[in-house]
């Protein structure tokens, strides 16, 4: 029997959203990186055609059709920027730019913008990578491209508790590929 090695542990990965190329850049040329408490819809599913082939009566003959896309949702906890300091005065720019102190609107901005009708619609590259627990090496990782918006989802606001507010993004993309760079 060989040695299976370590399994993978999901709780340490990093998601990094950037403007993909176009002739018109994006607004914002980078939406994120490891900003997320979850990632899911890593997922790739095959439809698969079956034939009925003439005189074959013990089965039927299966070939691969077109591969259907899972929408990646991405959520995170809502960010408050810090405000500026002598020591760093980057801080509180977000990826958008705002320093007002208020919750980083650049991913509803982004599908607002798409609802309103904005002209070209920024699409995102992302690249999702899964490191070791000591968070020294990567040991997976997956690339996106092309990403545009489907839905935004606010938090769910309950005054009886303390929970961080949780914002929602699901994308729809062009391809998924495991492993490496599109």
């Amino acid at each position: 029997m060989t040695d299976m090695g370590e399994l993978i542990q999901t709780f340490r990965f990093t998601v990094t959203l950037t403007a993909a190329k176009s002739s018109v850049p994006a607004s914002v040329p980078q939406l994120g990186i490891g900003a997320f408490a979850e990632c899911s819809g890593l997922e790739l599913e095959a439809d698969v055609q079956e034939y009925l082939e003439g005189g074959r009566h013990d089965g039927v003959v299966r070939r691969v059709g077109r591969v259907k896309l899972t929408p990646l949702v991405l959520k995170r906890g809502m960010f408050i920027p810090a405000p500026p300091t002598p020591d760093n005065p980057q801080a509180g720019a977000g990826p958008g730019g705002s320093d007002t102190g208020t919750a980083d609107s650049a991913l509803w901005d982004w599908l607002t913008g798409m609802v309103s009708g904005k002209l070209p619609i920024p699409r995102y590259n992302g690249l999702i990578q899964v490191w070791s627990p000591d968070g020294r090496r990567e040991v997976a990782s997956w690339t996106f491209w092309r990403g545009l918006p489907n839905k935004v989802s606010g938090p769910a606001l309950n005054a009886k508790t303390g929970e961080v507010a949780v914002e929602e993004l699901h994308i729809v993309h062009e391809g998924l590929r495991f492993g490496s760079s599109p």
